[in-house]
């Protein structure tokens, strides 16, 4: 346990990017025109909601939650897993890329903590309270799996959640979510995140692992790829959560 708390210390040490955005104001990024653009705040690094198909009249609906280093400058990140979802989820389903919170910069404090986590937390509940009543999935990623972790007791919309790519999500089991939804979690063989301690000393550290048996969780076939490759076009994971997503896999 002691190597494990000075390995994360380390981590934290590591680079900590520090960059002041000031007045900076964001432009509205090109997109698809099958792309709805449900809001958007030009100030800062900037929050961007964008939706594939129709939100309010979708049998099921997907909100993709993305992790660390993403803005509205490199939002094809996640426009590009939403994507992948819609393609392959076919008629009756809606897509949101969800940027709705500013997500931490490299392996820093804001990495490793919750703070970010639970702002993001609190505007994700408020975007997931305004859906239709309909089948609702969380799709997290990295960082965005401790923003849905954090978030996940005041969704009860919410039918599933799905873990990718996790550094922990503050709590040791499914029963502390305080969640009614479905609980799924994948990591991939490659992915650095297996590395990464599942401690936390105080609001230092994510804490407990969603793929470890112990969690609860019901744990998807990871498949080889690498970190950000979760959503990959033919890839086993994408066919998972796709399953997931309208409702055939649980």
């Amino acid at each position: 346990m002691v190597k494990k708390i000075a390995f994360l210390v380390g981590l934290l040490v590591f680079v900590s990017p520090v960059s002041s955005w000031g007045s900076v104001r964001q432009t509205l990024p090109v997109l698809a025109g099958d792309a709805r653009v449900l809001s958007f705040d030009p100030a800062g690094r900037g929050r961007l909601v964008v939706a594939l198909g129709d939100v309010e009249r979708a049998r099921h609906v997907a909100v993709v939650v993305p992790g660390s280093d993403v803005d509205v400058r490199r939002f094809s990140s996640v426009m590009a897993m939403a994507r992948a979802v819609y393609d392959e989820a076919g008629p009756g389903v809606a897509v949101v890329a969800w940027l709705g919170y500013d997500t931490p910069e490299g392996l820093g404090i804001d990495a490793a903590t919750g703070g970010l986590a639970r702002a993001g937390a609190a505007a994700l509940t408020e975007f997931v309270r305004g859906l239709p009543a309909v089948h609702v999935s969380l799709l997290c990623h990295s960082y965005g799996t401790v923003v849905c972790a954090v978030g996940a007791g005041g969704m009860p919309g919410v039918a599933d959640i799905v873990f990718t790519g996790s550094p922990g999500v503050r709590v040791d089991s499914v029963g502390e979510l305080g969640t009614s939804a479905r609980v799924w979690a994948a990591r991939s063989s490659s992915d650095w995140t297996r590395w990464v301690p599942k401690v936390r000393v105080g609001d230092m550290g994510h804490g407990g692992d969603p793929v470890d048996p112990s969690f609860g969780a019901r744990v998807l076939d990871g498949g080889d790829g690498k970190h950000d490759e979760y959503y990959r076009v033919g890839g086993v994971v994408l066919g998972e959560i796709v399953r997931v997503v309208v409702g055939d896999l649980r």
